[in-house]
């Protein structure tokens, strides 16, 4: 197996657009602001809703293994993606901008 791309939460700015691989209670309990909400079961039915980009396209889950897997499958399917290293875990240790749906506080379930 081919190394899987990935970059690190600081070299992302907080509003990029970026493919949130997880579930939808995940989702909604906090996420990036620019965040496409595409859960990784759902990936090669929605192939389509995959943003194409003139830069890699960073794809995001919980701690980087579900969106590591997501990118290694789509990068055999031509797409530009990179692995978050760490994932959304990652991205609130780096005190980066969060929204949630509903009035709560976002947080990272």
């Amino acid at each position: 197996m081919s190394e899987i791309p990935t970059v690190s939460v600081d070299e992302i700015p907080d509003d990029a657009l970026v493919v949130d691989v997880r579930e939808h209670d995940e989702f909604a309990a906090g996420h990036a602001p620019g965040a496409i909400h595409l859960p990784m079961g759902d990936v090669p039915a929605r192939l389509d809703e995959v943003p194409i980009t003139d830069e890699s396209l960073p794809v995001i889950c919980r701690t980087g293994s579900r969106s590591g897997r997501t990118v290694q499958w789509l990068v055999m399917q031509g797409f530009d993606v990179v692995n978050v290293d760490g994932g959304m875990q990652a991205w609130k240790r780096q005190g980066k901008a969060m929204a949630a749906e509903g009035d709560g506080e976002p947080t990272v379930l």
